[in-house]
């Protein structure tokens, strides 16, 4: 039988083993960087196989015991990789879709919003749209109702957020924080994490960017109405015109994780809430009316399933349709709408 290594080979076979991990964690981000943000779709295979040449030379040369001399070497690569990385800048000036061509933008004189870029498409299918971009104006005194939209597509923990904001003239305004992709691109979970994607807060009637999702992309949508005072009510929804104001000023990347439609209303709910706690249903977003549910957002005079049992909308929004009355037909049933159309609590 072979006699046990000495101590300090073994100490040193397992700082070569740390070694070679850690280059294989970082050379494998630093490909997907390369192959979602090279210079050119052709220019990126290249450019991917020579790091990847590279990390594996590293790595022979780790394992030869040369580790000190493979490490300082990779560190340079990395290094100028990293700087690369830095240097990608969020723009507000690419060639977009159609869908978010434009980002909302809003002034405020006394209780009066004016928002330019309201996106009202009238959508027959999700290539075939009718464009149409308004300027609305919205009186903050006359500010009725909060309500959360969560739209499934896949699964029960991933969800797009969606806020809408109803007036006692029976209009509503969406808020939704979205990907702003190019017109070549689709949306990635992977790419989110990668600078593939500019965050966009859109501001939408509720026969376009709802009724798409159900009925044209068959999504399966649930309404909760938001427990909060009118102050509150106001407070959230400057925030989002401040929001989509400053981004169209100063462009910012989405990120799946830190930048994406649930994370960043948690941050404007948290200026007018402070105390609200950090939670996992941040993340994974399709868990998100239990978290409001559970710190008192929503109605908790009955139960959670209740509320979601009669939220649900997805075929009430197939029924109506084009209907003008759409947003009155997908709140049917739901929990507190009635009441506060009375002016009950």
């Amino acid at each position: 039988m072979a006699a046990p290594l000495p101590p300090l080979s073994r100490r040193g076979s397992v700082g070569r083993v740390l070694a070679c991990l850690a280059v294989l964690a970082t050379a494998l981000w630093g490909g997907v960087a390369l192959a979602y943000q090279g210079p050119a779709a052709a220019g990126r295979v290249l450019l991917v196989a020579l790091w990847g040449g590279f990390a594996l030379a590293v790595l022979v040369a780790v394992l030869r015991r040369r580790v000190a001399a493979g490490l300082g070497v990779y560190a340079l690569g990395f290094a100028a990789l990293l700087a690369w990385w830095g240097s990608l800048q969020p723009s507000n000036t690419r060639d977009w879709a159609d869908d978010v061509a434009h980002t909302a933008t809003g002034t405020l004189q006394g209780s009066v919003v004016t928002l330019d870029h309201v996106r009202n498409f009238d959508w027959r299918s999700d290539t075939d749209y009718r464009v149409r971009w308004e300027s609305r104006r919205y009186d903050l005194d006359r500010l009725q109702s909060v309500d959360l939209v969560v739209s499934y597509w896949t699964g029960p923990a991933i969800a797009h957020t969606l806020v809408s904001f109803g007036f006692d003239d029976g209009r509503f305004l969406v808020f939704s924080v979205e990907i702003r992709k190019e017109r070549h691109e689709s949306f990635s979970e992977v790419g989110g994490f990668f600078k593939e994607f500019e965050v966009a807060v859109l501001a939408a009637d509720e026969r376009d960017i709802l009724r798409v999702r159900t009925n044209v992309r068959g999504e399966d949508d649930y309404l909760y109405r938001v427990v909060l005072p009118p102050a509150q009510r106001r407070a959230l929804f400057l925030a989002y015109v401040e929001e989509a104001s400053r981004l169209a000023q100063a462009p910012r990347f989405y990120q799946t994780v830190t930048a994406n439609c649930t994370t960043i209303v948690y941050t404007l709910v948290r200026q007018i809430v402070p105390q609200l706690p950090l939670d996992y249903r941040l993340v994974l977003s399709g868990y998100l009316p239990q978290y409001l549910y559970e710190v008192g957002g929503l109605d908790r005079r009955q139960p959670f399933e209740a509320l979601r049992h009669a939220g649900r909308f997805t075929d009430r929004a197939k029924a109506a349709d084009a209907d003008p009355a759409f947003s009155q037909a997908i709140r049917r049933g739901v929990p507190g709408v009635a009441a506060q159309e009375r002016g009950l609590p």
